[in-house]
């Protein structure tokens, strides 16, 4: 067999593992390992897994996952979502759709000191969608607000999947985040302004919360105070250049812990819970990163990026067209795959692609997680979905899934929208000191 038979069977072999239900990262290994084996010979490979494990995990820029994760645990464990969402519910909740529209913006803040969409779900799920059912919302809105408020748990910063894509394509993660601040805050907008219009349709489906008055909607945004110090913090000092990627993780994870010490909002309990929730999500990073360079190392002796890259170069379509159809494939793997695996697997082979097609890389970055985040509401996977599910179960799945169409089109036209201005996300990491 020639090595891109062999490259070409052993993604053919990725896949079938995973569908199996075995962890991606050990699929990655078991891949590469055997396939680097076989296309070369194995005494490269058994190199491969003595030295590729090592420089993992003693790699410094790596220590930003588990800080940033740390963070994000520390604000769940010290329920810093539920003050959030009182503060959104009392700011929007007297409008017709308000409390779905508090339940995004809270979604929105809360991104800005977490680090997983699940986690997000989740807890916004376990908050929101009871107040909404107790003011008889539809339940297809109310959980289909909560789905997709969290997914932007992974474009606003601090992000985990924004670090991976830093890692697998070697750019700045403090770039990134910057890029990805404003398609968030207008990703927030439209998923708002997507409820308005929902509700303005159909005012059934959203009536108006309890009434506020201005002193209360002041006093309610003031106690938010945590979450914009964290952002600030966190943000402000990359933007300015006074500490990187991994000195504002520690900083923000540290002074979280502070935060909710000072407001004795989290327990002993809570925080044993939170350095726990942190140590098994970065080790299962971390053997998908590690799992991932020794598949990275199959893909590069066997040659199929550089084919792939080749043949798409080679077909005479313009550069735009090319985008798109990478696009679609990522529509397509969002239905099948998580957006872990999607990333591991796509970006070695079309981030080279897109290079040589002559795109900003930073910009499409933040292209693939938006795509990405698609993929978290999209059938049959949908993980966000699912965990609505869980915090719902009263609710029929269809009903959630019939709740976040109008969202995944929002998520749609801003795809176009960042294709047509690729300055949303270009123009933060330009003007970085």
């Amino acid at each position: 067999m020639t090595p891109l038979t062999i490259g070409v069977l052993g993604i053919l072999l990725l896949f079938i593992l995973m569908f199996l239900g075995m962890p991606l990262g050990w699929a990655f290994i078991i891949v590469g390992f055997l396939g680097y084996g076989v296309a070369f010979n194995f005494d490269g490979a058994l190199s491969l897994l003595r030295t590729v494990p090592y420089t993992t995990f003693s790699d410094y820029g790596l220590s930003v996952i588990p800080l940033f994760v740390l963070m994000g645990c520390i604000a769940y464990f010290g329920k810093l979502s539920e003050e959030l969402y009182r503060s959104a519910y009392r700011t929007f909740g007297s409008f017709r759709g308000g409390l779905a529209m508090a339940t995004i913006f809270a979604c929105a803040v809360f991104s800005a000191v977490s680090g997983s969409s699940v986690a997000t779900a989740a807890t916004m799920g376990k908050v929101c969608i009871p107040e909404m059912q107790r003011y008889k919302y539809d339940n297809a809105l109310a959980t289909g607000c909560v789905a997709a408020g969290a997914t932007m748990d992974i474009m606003i910063p601090p992000s985990v999947i924004l670090i991976i894509v830093g890692l697998i394509t070697e750019q700045s993660i403090g770039k990134l985040y910057l890029a990805g601040f404003i398609p968030g805050i207008i990703q927030a907008l439209v998923f708002m302004v997507t409820v308005g219009i929902l509700c303005w349709i159909n005012p059934k489906i959203g009536p108006p919360g309890p009434k506020t008055t201005f002193k209360e909607k002041m006093i309610a945004l003031s106690k938010g105070w945590s979450a914009l110090i964290l952002f600030v913090l966190v943000m402000g000092g990359l933007y300015f250049g006074v500490f990187d990627a991994n000195e504002a993780a520690a900083v923000g994870a540290f002074v979280a812990l502070l935060i909710a010490v000072a407001k004795r909002s989290i327990s002993w309990t809570g925080f044993k819970a939170a350095l726990a929730d942190t140590t098994k999500t970065a080790a299962m990073i971390f053997l998908m990163i590690c799992g991932a360079f020794i598949f990275g190392y199959f893909l590069s002796v066997t040659g199929v990026s550089k084919y792939f890259g080749e043949f798409i170069s080679g077909m005479g379509m313009s550069r735009y067209t090319i985008l798109v159809i990478i696009i679609i494939i990522y529509l397509f793997l969002g239905a099948i795959m998580d957006e872990l695996g999607m990333l591991f697997i796509t970006l070695p082979i079309f981030f080279p692609v897109i290079l040589n097609l002559g795109f900003d890389p930073i910009w499409f970055g933040i292209m693939v997680v938006l795509v990405v985040q698609c993929g978290l509401m999209n059938p049959p996977v949908g993980m966000n979905v699912f965990v609505i599910k869980g915090v719902a179960p009263d609710v029929p799945l269809y009903t959630i899934y019939r709740g976040i169409i109008p969202f995944v089109i929002a998520d749609l036209f801003l795809i176009a929208l960042l294709i047509l201005s690729p300055e949303i996300a270009t123009f933060l990491p330009s003007r970085m000191k």
